[in-house]
């Protein structure tokens, strides 16, 4: 099964002292197994960009669609047998520490 994981920040990360983990090995562990799909980080932003369209008429606006302080900074596509394996990939993910991560499955169209 697919799942989105967004990574975001956190307005109040962990505060444990120990390490955080490495993301590089994070991420080489989840591809050699084949958990993670694809991801990538995002641009900060200030360069995003929102595309909407209004009785017809097309409004493209600088910035992004909602004012908040935690942003979504990076993604990754899992592929996972169930929940519960996504949740595991998540939780050794860096930023389940220092931000938050949402996992969302992809939905089927019948």
């Amino acid at each position: 099964m697919k799942y989105m994981m967004f990574v975001c920040t956190d307005t109040e990360p962990d505060t444990d002292p120990a390490p955080e983990p490495d993301i590089l090995a994070w991420v080489a562990e989840h591809d050699a197994a084949g958990r993670r799909v694809t991801g990538d980080q995002l641009a900060a932003t200030s360069a995003a960009t929102t595309v909407r369209v209004r009785n017809g008429e097309l409004l493209v606006s600088d910035g992004p669609f909602t004012e908040t302080k935690e942003v979504i900074v990076g993604f990754d596509i899992l592929e996972c047998a169930d929940l519960d394996e996504a949740i595991e990939v998540a939780r050794a993910h860096p930023m389940a520490r220092a931000g938050r991560l949402e996992l969302r499955p992809f939905a089927t169209f019948a």
